[in-house]
């Protein structure tokens, strides 16, 4: 279900949100809610480049697996 959000912006910021809604043909609200979706999907998702990365990089790949492992197990202060 759909919620609703009150926000309070400067009006130089709401005019801009409002001029890059206009240029991608979307309404204000449709379009601040995909800038967000695609900002929280860059901080919480790799790009392809860097799954590469990291899969080619076998030490990394030890210590995240002993970090699961010991995590599994309760071993370890997680901070």
């Amino acid at each position: 279900m759909s919620k609703t959000l009150t926000l309070r912006i400067e009006d130089s910021i709401y005019e801009r949100l409002k001029e890059h809604a206009k240029c991608e043909n979307r309404n204000l609200s449709n379009f601040i809610e995909t800038a967000v979706i695609k900002y929280i999907e860059q901080i919480e998702f790799t790009d392809e480049q860097e799954t590469r990365d990291i899969l080619g990089n076998s030490e990394l790949l030890e210590r995240l697996n002993k970090g699961s492992s010991d995590a599994a197990a309760g071993r370890g202060r997680f901070v």
